[in-house]
């Protein structure tokens, strides 16, 4: 099971070239289950709004589409980032690193910074 980078998602929606192939494989095959945090599409949504990204109106209807699975925040995963060594100032990717240890799942990411902490990480570039 694994947990999408917000990043790693964007690039997924816009067949970006440093997606790695075992990543499009990882993503592609119907047995794995690919989950997209709510904190995601918040942080696309505050960018989209301040104008620094670009993605259409019916960007909902493209993760319907992929089929993925939606990891919503509890309290739980909110209390767990006080655990979190602060390697990483991001809140966004500290509730992703949050959310992926708390429900063992692989966070596909090319952010260095992540590896810093005790979670399951494959890299985005692979």
């Amino acid at each position: 099971m694994y947990l999408l980078d917000t990043n790693i998602l964007l690039w997924w929606f816009k067949r970006h070239k440093s997606l790695g192939p075992k990543t499009q494989e990882i993503i592609r095959d119907p047995d794995n289950v690919i989950f997209v945090s709510s904190v995601s599409i918040w942080e696309i949504s505050i960018k989209k709004g301040k104008g620094n990204l670009i993605v259409p109106d019916n960007f909902r209807d493209f993760l319907d589409h992929e089929a993925f699975t939606e990891l919503n925040i509890t309290h739980e995963h909110a209390s767990h980032i006080l655990k979190l060594p602060q390697h990483h100032a991001d809140p966004f990717d500290r509730m992703l690193i949050s959310q992926a240890v708390l429900e063992n799942l692989t966070l596909i990411s090319t952010d260095n910074k992540i590896s810093q902490y005790s979670v399951k990480i494959h890299d985005g570039y692979q």
